[in-house]
Protein backbone atom coordinates (compact mmCIF):
# COMPACT_ATOMS: atom_id res chain seq x y z
CA UNK A 1 0.00 0.00 0.00
CA UNK A 2 1.67 3.34 -1.17
CA UNK A 3 2.17 6.35 1.46
CA UNK A 4 -0.73 8.37 0.25
CA UNK A 5 -3.39 5.74 0.31
CA UNK A 6 -2.08 4.65 3.48
CA UNK A 7 -2.56 8.54 4.89
CA UNK A 8 -5.69 8.86 3.08
CA UNK A 9 -7.16 5.69 4.92
CA UNK A 10 -6.29 6.82 8.07
CA UNK A 11 -7.71 10.28 7.34
CA UNK A 12 -10.80 8.40 6.62
CA UNK A 13 -11.00 6.41 9.39
CA UNK A 14 -10.13 9.60 11.84
CA UNK A 15 -13.12 11.04 9.49
CA UNK A 16 -15.73 8.10 10.33
CA UNK A 17 -14.96 8.51 13.57
CA UNK A 18 -14.96 12.08 14.47
CA UNK A 19 -18.60 11.87 12.55
CA UNK A 20 -19.75 9.17 14.45
CA UNK A 21 -21.72 11.60 17.04
CA UNK A 22 -23.30 15.04 15.79
CA UNK A 23 -21.43 17.27 18.28
CA UNK A 24 -17.82 16.18 17.11
CA UNK A 25 -19.07 16.78 13.11
CA UNK A 26 -18.19 20.29 13.55
CA UNK A 27 -14.01 19.72 13.67
CA UNK A 28 -13.68 17.74 11.16
CA UNK A 29 -14.01 20.30 8.10
CA UNK A 30 -10.96 22.25 10.04
CA UNK A 31 -9.09 18.78 10.34
CA UNK A 32 -9.16 18.14 6.67
CA UNK A 33 -8.36 21.48 5.49
CA UNK A 34 -4.97 20.96 7.44
CA UNK A 35 -4.15 17.75 6.25
CA UNK A 36 -4.64 19.42 2.75
CA UNK A 37 -2.34 22.57 3.48
CA UNK A 38 0.24 19.90 4.70
CA UNK A 39 0.42 18.28 1.68
CA UNK A 40 -1.04 14.68 3.46
CA UNK A 41 -4.12 14.84 1.60
CA UNK A 42 -3.83 15.20 -2.79
CA UNK A 43 -6.72 17.67 -3.65
CA UNK A 44 -8.85 15.00 -5.04
CA UNK A 45 -8.51 13.22 -1.90
CA UNK A 46 -9.73 16.44 -0.18
CA UNK A 47 -12.64 17.07 -2.21
CA UNK A 48 -13.78 13.68 -1.92
CA UNK A 49 -13.25 13.68 2.08
CA UNK A 50 -15.14 17.02 2.36
CA UNK A 51 -18.09 15.70 0.76
CA UNK A 52 -18.22 12.62 2.71
CA UNK A 53 -17.94 14.59 6.13
CA UNK A 54 -21.35 16.90 4.51
CA UNK A 55 -23.01 13.83 3.71
CA UNK A 56 -22.42 12.18 7.70
CA UNK A 57 -24.43 15.50 9.24
CA UNK A 58 -27.61 14.11 9.85
CA UNK A 59 -30.64 16.38 9.10
CA UNK A 60 -31.79 15.36 12.79
CA UNK A 61 -29.24 17.02 14.22
CA UNK A 62 -30.79 20.39 13.02
CA UNK A 63 -33.18 22.23 15.30
CA UNK A 64 -36.65 21.07 12.78
CA UNK A 65 -36.87 25.06 11.84
CA UNK A 66 -33.27 25.46 10.26
CA UNK A 67 -33.96 21.81 8.33
CA UNK A 68 -37.32 23.02 6.86
CA UNK A 69 -35.86 26.32 5.88
CA UNK A 70 -32.43 24.70 4.02
CA UNK A 71 -35.40 23.02 2.52
CA UNK A 72 -36.42 25.89 0.41
CA UNK A 73 -35.26 28.10 -1.51
CA UNK A 74 -34.64 31.67 -0.03
CA UNK A 75 -36.16 33.18 -2.94
CA UNK A 76 -39.55 31.61 -1.81
CA UNK A 77 -39.42 31.63 1.92
CA UNK A 78 -42.05 34.39 2.94
CA UNK A 79 -41.71 36.01 6.51
CA UNK A 80 -44.06 38.37 8.48
CA UNK A 81 -42.60 41.80 7.83
CA UNK A 82 -41.07 43.28 11.11
CA UNK A 83 -43.77 46.10 11.41
CA UNK A 84 -46.81 47.25 9.23
CA UNK A 85 -49.53 45.15 7.84
CA UNK A 86 -47.09 43.22 5.26
CA UNK A 87 -44.56 40.81 4.64
CA UNK A 88 -41.03 40.20 3.38
CA UNK A 89 -40.55 37.29 0.62
CA UNK A 90 -37.10 36.73 -0.23
CA UNK A 91 -35.85 39.70 1.14
CA UNK A 92 -38.43 41.97 -0.56
CA UNK A 93 -40.56 44.06 2.10
CA UNK A 94 -43.87 44.32 1.39
CA UNK A 95 -45.92 46.67 3.25
CA UNK A 96 -49.38 48.28 3.32
CA UNK A 97 -50.60 51.36 5.37
CA UNK A 98 -53.84 53.09 5.12
CA UNK A 99 -56.49 55.44 6.78
CA UNK A 100 -60.14 56.14 6.42
CA UNK A 101 -61.88 58.93 8.35
CA UNK A 102 -65.86 60.22 8.54
CA UNK A 103 -67.13 63.17 10.08
CA UNK A 104 -70.81 64.63 10.47
CA UNK A 105 -69.91 68.19 9.83
CA UNK A 106 -72.54 71.35 10.96
CA UNK A 107 -71.37 74.83 9.61
CA UNK A 108 -72.94 78.10 10.52
CA UNK A 109 -71.60 79.79 7.64
CA UNK A 110 -71.79 83.58 6.56
CA UNK A 111 -74.85 84.49 5.25
CA UNK A 112 -74.59 86.77 1.83
CA UNK A 113 -74.53 90.22 2.15
CA UNK A 114 -73.22 93.45 1.01
CA UNK A 115 -69.53 93.59 2.85
CA UNK A 116 -69.29 89.97 2.76
CA UNK A 117 -66.73 89.80 -0.36
CA UNK A 118 -63.37 88.17 -0.08
CA UNK A 119 -61.02 88.08 -2.96
CA UNK A 120 -58.99 85.11 -1.65
CA UNK A 121 -60.77 83.98 1.88
CA UNK A 122 -61.19 81.02 3.07
CA UNK A 123 -64.60 81.10 4.51
CA UNK A 124 -67.87 80.47 1.57
CA UNK A 125 -70.65 82.65 1.87
CA UNK A 126 -73.95 80.40 1.90
CA UNK A 127 -75.55 80.27 5.37
CA UNK A 128 -75.69 77.05 7.16
CA UNK A 129 -75.10 73.94 5.87
CA UNK A 130 -74.36 69.84 7.04
CA UNK A 131 -72.57 67.39 5.57
CA UNK A 132 -71.11 64.09 6.12
CA UNK A 133 -67.13 64.00 5.21
CA UNK A 134 -63.67 63.46 5.00
CA UNK A 135 -61.57 65.98 7.12
CA UNK A 136 -58.17 67.24 6.31
CA UNK A 137 -56.94 64.19 5.39
CA UNK A 138 -58.80 61.38 2.45
CA UNK A 139 -58.41 58.30 2.75
CA UNK A 140 -55.43 56.86 1.81
CA UNK A 141 -54.04 53.29 0.86
CA UNK A 142 -50.17 53.31 0.28
CA UNK A 143 -47.90 50.45 -0.67
CA UNK A 144 -43.75 50.22 0.16
CA UNK A 145 -41.75 47.95 -1.48
CA UNK A 146 -38.15 47.94 -0.42
CA UNK A 147 -35.15 45.43 -0.29
CA UNK A 148 -31.26 45.72 -0.15
CA UNK A 149 -29.85 45.33 -3.61
CA UNK A 150 -25.53 45.16 -3.77
CA UNK A 151 -25.41 47.03 -0.50
CA UNK A 152 -28.21 49.62 -1.73
CA UNK A 153 -31.28 50.33 0.29
CA UNK A 154 -34.01 50.70 -2.53
CA UNK A 155 -37.78 51.22 -2.71
CA UNK A 156 -40.89 51.96 -4.86
CA UNK A 157 -43.76 54.15 -3.28
CA UNK A 158 -47.26 54.28 -4.33
CA UNK A 159 -49.53 56.62 -2.89
CA UNK A 160 -53.83 56.94 -3.23
CA UNK A 161 -55.69 58.90 -1.47
CA UNK A 162 -59.53 58.26 -2.66
CA UNK A 163 -62.12 60.75 -0.81
CA UNK A 164 -65.62 59.90 0.68
CA UNK A 165 -67.50 62.42 -1.55
CA UNK A 166 -68.45 62.14 -4.93
CA UNK A 167 -66.08 65.00 -7.50
CA UNK A 168 -67.14 66.78 -10.08
CA UNK A 169 -63.51 66.73 -12.02
CA UNK A 170 -65.07 70.36 -12.77
CA UNK A 171 -63.18 71.92 -15.92
CA UNK A 172 -59.06 72.22 -14.57
CA UNK A 173 -60.06 70.57 -11.48
CA UNK A 174 -59.32 66.92 -10.52
CA UNK A 175 -59.93 64.56 -7.28
CA UNK A 176 -59.72 68.10 -4.94
CA UNK A 177 -63.17 69.87 -7.39
CA UNK A 178 -65.94 71.00 -4.89
CA UNK A 179 -68.34 68.27 -4.64
CA UNK A 180 -71.88 67.39 -6.19
CA UNK A 181 -74.86 66.37 -3.63
CA UNK A 182 -76.59 64.40 -6.26
CA UNK A 183 -77.49 60.49 -6.61
CA UNK A 184 -74.94 58.23 -9.01
CA UNK A 185 -71.77 60.26 -8.23
CA UNK A 186 -68.64 58.43 -7.47
CA UNK A 187 -65.28 59.80 -4.88
CA UNK A 188 -62.41 60.89 -6.30
CA UNK A 189 -58.98 59.07 -6.32
CA UNK A 190 -56.25 61.20 -5.59
CA UNK A 191 -53.08 59.16 -6.66
CA UNK A 192 -50.30 62.06 -4.50
CA UNK A 193 -47.38 60.03 -4.41
CA UNK A 194 -45.50 57.52 -6.62
CA UNK A 195 -41.45 57.60 -6.05
CA UNK A 196 -38.63 55.66 -5.50
CA UNK A 197 -35.52 55.72 -2.88
CA UNK A 198 -32.16 54.69 -3.40
CA UNK A 199 -30.09 54.87 -0.30
CA UNK A 200 -27.27 53.27 2.04
CA UNK A 201 -25.90 53.61 5.45
CA UNK A 202 -23.53 56.26 6.06
CA UNK A 203 -24.14 58.50 2.58
CA UNK A 204 -28.10 59.26 2.82
CA UNK A 205 -31.16 58.54 0.59
CA UNK A 206 -32.33 60.16 -3.27
CA UNK A 207 -36.00 60.44 -3.61
CA UNK A 208 -37.18 60.51 -7.49
CA UNK A 209 -40.76 61.17 -8.49
CA UNK A 210 -43.68 62.42 -6.49
CA UNK A 211 -43.92 63.10 -2.97
CA UNK A 212 -45.11 65.76 -0.31
CA UNK A 213 -42.79 69.10 -0.47
CA UNK A 214 -40.04 70.46 2.00
CA UNK A 215 -41.11 73.88 2.18
CA UNK A 216 -44.47 73.97 4.82
CA UNK A 217 -44.32 70.25 5.43
CA UNK A 218 -43.67 70.56 9.18
CA UNK A 219 -46.69 72.97 9.14
CA UNK A 220 -49.20 70.51 8.61
CA UNK A 221 -47.85 67.50 9.58
CA UNK A 222 -47.67 69.32 12.97
CA UNK A 223 -50.81 70.49 12.86
CA UNK A 224 -53.87 68.74 15.40
CA UNK A 225 -56.40 69.35 12.28
CA UNK A 226 -54.81 67.37 10.24
CA UNK A 227 -56.54 64.34 12.09
CA UNK A 228 -60.06 66.35 11.76
CA UNK A 229 -61.77 69.20 9.70
CA UNK A 230 -60.64 72.36 10.72
CA UNK A 231 -62.28 75.22 8.74
CA UNK A 232 -64.13 73.45 6.52
CA UNK A 233 -62.86 75.47 3.26
CA UNK A 234 -66.69 74.38 1.67
CA UNK A 235 -69.64 72.43 3.72
CA UNK A 236 -72.39 72.45 0.84
CA UNK A 237 -70.57 70.49 -1.43
CA UNK A 238 -67.54 69.28 0.08
CA UNK A 239 -63.95 68.35 -1.66
CA UNK A 240 -61.29 65.19 -1.04
CA UNK A 241 -60.75 67.09 1.91
CA UNK A 242 -61.12 70.50 4.45
CA UNK A 243 -58.87 72.82 5.07
CA UNK A 244 -57.64 72.10 8.30
CA UNK A 245 -55.48 75.20 8.60
CA UNK A 246 -54.29 75.85 4.89
CA UNK A 247 -54.59 79.26 4.96
CA UNK A 248 -54.99 79.89 8.38
CA UNK A 249 -51.31 79.60 9.52
CA UNK A 250 -49.42 77.68 7.04
CA UNK A 251 -49.37 77.48 3.46
CA UNK A 252 -50.23 74.22 1.96
CA UNK A 253 -46.61 71.94 1.02
CA UNK A 254 -48.44 70.00 -1.42
CA UNK A 255 -47.43 66.89 -3.12
CA UNK A 256 -44.68 67.66 -6.91
CA UNK A 257 -42.31 66.01 -8.68
CA UNK A 258 -38.70 66.30 -7.19
CA UNK A 259 -35.22 64.72 -7.14
CA UNK A 260 -34.30 65.21 -3.30
CA UNK A 261 -31.45 64.21 -1.24
CA UNK A 262 -31.95 63.88 2.86
CA UNK A 263 -28.48 62.87 5.03
CA UNK A 264 -28.00 60.83 7.71
CA UNK A 265 -28.82 61.78 10.96
CA UNK A 266 -26.02 63.63 12.61
CA UNK A 267 -26.39 64.19 16.56
CA UNK A 268 -30.09 64.61 16.06
CA UNK A 269 -29.82 66.72 12.65
CA UNK A 270 -30.64 65.94 9.15
CA UNK A 271 -30.52 68.03 5.99
CA UNK A 272 -33.05 67.50 3.23
CA UNK A 273 -32.93 69.36 -0.10
CA UNK A 274 -34.19 69.36 -3.50
CA UNK A 275 -34.61 70.49 -7.13
CA UNK A 276 -39.03 70.74 -7.87
CA UNK A 277 -41.17 70.63 -10.83
CA UNK A 278 -42.43 74.26 -11.28
CA UNK A 279 -45.06 75.85 -10.38
CA UNK A 280 -46.79 78.75 -12.30
CA UNK A 281 -48.58 81.36 -10.98
CA UNK A 282 -52.45 80.22 -10.19
CA UNK A 283 -53.64 84.03 -10.66
CA UNK A 284 -51.38 84.96 -13.03
CA UNK A 285 -51.39 85.02 -17.25
CA UNK A 286 -49.01 81.53 -17.88
CA UNK A 287 -45.41 81.28 -17.49
CA UNK A 288 -42.65 79.20 -19.55
CA UNK A 289 -41.46 77.11 -16.87
CA UNK A 290 -38.03 77.90 -17.72
CA UNK A 291 -36.56 77.56 -13.94
CA UNK A 292 -36.69 74.79 -11.54
CA UNK A 293 -37.64 75.24 -8.33
CA UNK A 294 -35.39 74.49 -5.17
CA UNK A 295 -36.33 73.34 -1.66
CA UNK A 296 -34.38 72.63 1.44
CA UNK A 297 -34.83 71.91 5.18
CA UNK A 298 -32.96 71.24 8.16
CA UNK A 299 -34.57 69.16 11.39
CA UNK A 300 -33.38 68.36 14.87
CA UNK A 301 -34.74 65.81 17.12
CA UNK A 302 -33.42 65.40 20.49
CA UNK A 303 -34.48 64.37 23.96
CA UNK A 304 -33.22 65.68 27.75
CA UNK A 305 -34.53 63.26 30.06
CA UNK A 306 -38.88 63.85 29.91
CA UNK A 307 -38.41 66.64 27.79
CA UNK A 308 -38.71 65.93 23.91
CA UNK A 309 -37.74 68.49 21.33
CA UNK A 310 -38.34 68.98 17.43
CA UNK A 311 -37.42 71.99 15.60
CA UNK A 312 -37.17 72.89 11.99
CA UNK A 313 -35.95 75.46 9.19
CA UNK A 314 -36.96 74.88 5.53
CA UNK A 315 -36.87 77.43 1.97
CA UNK A 316 -37.62 77.38 -1.06
CA UNK A 317 -37.56 79.78 -4.38
CA UNK A 318 -38.27 79.98 -7.76
CA UNK A 319 -37.95 82.23 -10.70
CA UNK A 320 -41.15 82.46 -12.82
CA UNK A 321 -40.85 83.47 -16.68
CA UNK A 322 -44.64 85.19 -17.57
CA UNK A 323 -45.59 84.65 -21.19
CA UNK A 324 -46.36 88.89 -21.02
CA UNK A 325 -42.43 88.93 -20.56
CA UNK A 326 -42.12 89.41 -17.36
CA UNK A 327 -39.69 87.76 -14.20
CA UNK A 328 -40.02 87.61 -11.20
CA UNK A 329 -38.92 85.44 -7.91
CA UNK A 330 -41.06 84.16 -5.60
CA UNK A 331 -39.15 82.68 -1.93
CA UNK A 332 -39.99 82.26 1.53
CA UNK A 333 -38.85 80.24 4.62
CA UNK A 334 -40.90 78.32 7.52
CA UNK A 335 -39.60 77.95 11.02
CA UNK A 336 -40.99 75.85 13.92
CA UNK A 337 -40.77 73.81 17.24
CA UNK A 338 -42.41 71.05 18.64
CA UNK A 339 -41.98 70.69 22.86
CA UNK A 340 -42.96 67.77 25.13
CA UNK A 341 -43.23 67.48 28.78
CA UNK A 342 -44.78 64.59 30.21
CA UNK A 343 -48.53 64.72 28.87
CA UNK A 344 -47.86 68.44 27.15
CA UNK A 345 -46.99 68.86 23.77
CA UNK A 346 -46.93 72.90 22.47
CA UNK A 347 -46.04 73.80 18.80
CA UNK A 348 -45.16 76.92 17.16
CA UNK A 349 -44.82 77.86 13.23
CA UNK A 350 -44.26 80.73 11.25
CA UNK A 351 -43.45 81.69 8.01
CA UNK A 352 -42.60 84.30 5.24
CA UNK A 353 -42.50 84.78 1.47
CA UNK A 354 -42.35 86.97 -0.79
CA UNK A 355 -44.00 86.61 -4.26
CA UNK A 356 -44.83 83.26 -2.37
CA UNK A 357 -48.76 83.66 -2.35
CA UNK A 358 -51.05 82.50 0.09
CA UNK A 359 -53.20 79.14 1.12
CA UNK A 360 -51.39 77.09 -1.97
CA UNK A 361 -47.96 78.09 -3.55
CA UNK A 362 -48.16 80.80 -6.12
CA UNK A 363 -51.99 81.78 -5.57
CA UNK A 364 -52.32 85.49 -5.86
CA UNK A 365 -48.74 85.97 -5.22
CA UNK A 366 -48.60 88.57 -7.89
CA UNK A 367 -50.75 91.86 -9.14
CA UNK A 368 -51.31 92.12 -12.43
CA UNK A 369 -48.25 93.62 -13.31
CA UNK A 370 -46.11 91.25 -11.51
CA UNK A 371 -45.51 92.96 -8.60
CA UNK A 372 -44.65 90.41 -5.97
CA UNK A 373 -47.26 90.60 -2.67
CA UNK A 374 -45.78 89.49 0.58
CA UNK A 375 -47.16 87.35 2.99
CA UNK A 376 -46.81 86.03 6.24
CA UNK A 377 -48.45 83.49 8.71
CA UNK A 378 -48.63 81.71 12.13
CA UNK A 379 -49.96 79.10 14.50
CA UNK A 380 -49.69 78.24 18.12
CA UNK A 381 -51.15 75.19 19.76
CA UNK A 382 -51.09 72.88 22.63
CA UNK A 383 -52.37 69.18 23.26
CA UNK A 384 -52.34 67.44 26.55
CA UNK A 385 -52.79 63.92 26.85
CA UNK A 386 -54.21 61.38 29.87
CA UNK A 387 -54.52 57.74 29.11
CA UNK A 388 -56.44 57.75 25.76
CA UNK A 389 -58.17 61.13 26.57
CA UNK A 390 -56.25 64.70 24.73
CA UNK A 391 -57.67 67.74 24.70
CA UNK A 392 -56.30 70.68 22.64
CA UNK A 393 -56.84 73.94 21.04
CA UNK A 394 -54.73 76.51 18.69
CA UNK A 395 -55.20 79.54 16.97
CA UNK A 396 -53.06 80.69 13.85
CA UNK A 397 -53.36 83.49 10.70
CA UNK A 398 -52.36 83.91 7.58
CA UNK A 399 -51.81 87.33 6.16
CA UNK A 400 -51.45 89.07 2.60
CA UNK A 401 -50.30 92.42 1.80
CA UNK A 402 -50.45 94.36 -1.29
CA UNK A 403 -47.70 94.78 -3.39
CA UNK A 404 -48.05 98.08 -4.25
CA UNK A 405 -50.35 101.81 -3.96
CA UNK A 406 -51.49 100.91 -7.31
CA UNK A 407 -52.12 97.06 -6.21
CA UNK A 408 -54.85 98.63 -3.43
CA UNK A 409 -56.56 100.97 -5.63
CA UNK A 410 -57.27 97.90 -8.40
CA UNK A 411 -58.29 95.04 -5.77
CA UNK A 412 -59.61 96.59 -2.52
CA UNK A 413 -61.47 93.43 -1.39
CA UNK A 414 -58.32 91.34 -1.54
CA UNK A 415 -57.58 89.19 1.38
CA UNK A 416 -55.86 90.66 4.33
CA UNK A 417 -55.94 88.30 6.87
CA UNK A 418 -58.03 85.07 7.53
CA UNK A 419 -57.74 83.30 11.02
CA UNK A 420 -59.39 80.59 13.22
CA UNK A 421 -59.32 79.12 17.07
CA UNK A 422 -59.36 75.04 17.14
CA UNK A 423 -60.89 73.25 19.97
CA UNK A 424 -61.06 69.53 20.13
CA UNK A 425 -61.04 66.76 22.14
CA UNK A 426 -59.86 62.61 21.05
CA UNK A 427 -60.58 59.25 22.52
CA UNK A 428 -58.40 56.66 21.57
CA UNK A 429 -60.84 53.89 20.90
CA UNK A 430 -58.36 50.98 19.88
CA UNK A 431 -55.04 51.19 18.64
CA UNK A 432 -56.39 51.39 14.95
CA UNK A 433 -59.61 53.99 15.63
CA UNK A 434 -59.50 57.32 17.34
CA UNK A 435 -62.77 59.33 18.05
CA UNK A 436 -62.71 63.10 17.44
CA UNK A 437 -64.64 66.27 18.32
CA UNK A 438 -64.12 69.53 17.71
CA UNK A 439 -65.11 72.97 17.08
CA UNK A 440 -63.51 76.03 14.77
CA UNK A 441 -64.24 79.43 14.24
CA UNK A 442 -62.96 80.70 10.93
CA UNK A 443 -62.76 84.44 10.09
CA UNK A 444 -61.65 86.13 6.90
CA UNK A 445 -60.91 89.96 6.22
CA UNK A 446 -60.40 92.13 3.05
CA UNK A 447 -58.43 95.61 3.46
CA UNK A 448 -61.53 97.53 2.75
CA UNK A 449 -63.04 95.88 6.23
CA UNK A 450 -65.20 93.16 4.31
CA UNK A 451 -65.38 90.18 6.38
CA UNK A 452 -67.28 86.59 6.58
CA UNK A 453 -67.02 84.76 9.29
CA UNK A 454 -68.46 80.43 10.16
CA UNK A 455 -68.75 78.40 13.42
CA UNK A 456 -68.34 74.80 12.72
CA UNK A 457 -68.76 71.62 14.66
CA UNK A 458 -67.62 68.25 13.38
CA UNK A 459 -67.50 65.24 14.87
CA UNK A 460 -66.99 61.82 13.87
CA UNK A 461 -63.58 58.71 13.32
CA UNK A 462 -60.11 58.32 11.85
CA UNK A 463 -58.37 54.69 11.38
CA UNK A 464 -54.79 54.21 10.64
CA UNK A 465 -53.08 50.83 10.36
Amino acid sequence: MSRGKWLGGAAMAMLFALTATPAAAGTTAELLKRLHEKGILTDEEYQQLAQQDAAQVAPAALPPAQVAAASLDDKRLVRMSDSGVGMEVGGVSVKISGSVNGFYTHENGQAPGPNTTVVGGVVPVGGKSASVRNGLLPGYLKFDITTNQGGWDVGAHFGMYPGINSATYAAGGGANSGGRNTALQTAGIDFRQTYMTIGRAGLGEFKLGRDIGLFGSEGILNDITLLSVGSSGGNVAPSNTSLGRIGIGYIYTDFQPQITYSSPKLGGFQISAGIFQPLESLTGPGESSKSPGFQGKIVYDGKFGDLSARAWLSGITQKHHRIDGVTYTGSGFDTGAKIGYGPIMLTGYYYNGSGLGTTALNLFDTDATGAKRDSDGFYLQGLATFGKFSVGGSYGESNLHYANAADALANPALLDKSSSWVGQARYGLTSWVTLIGEYIRTKSQAHNGNEAEADTVAAGAILFF
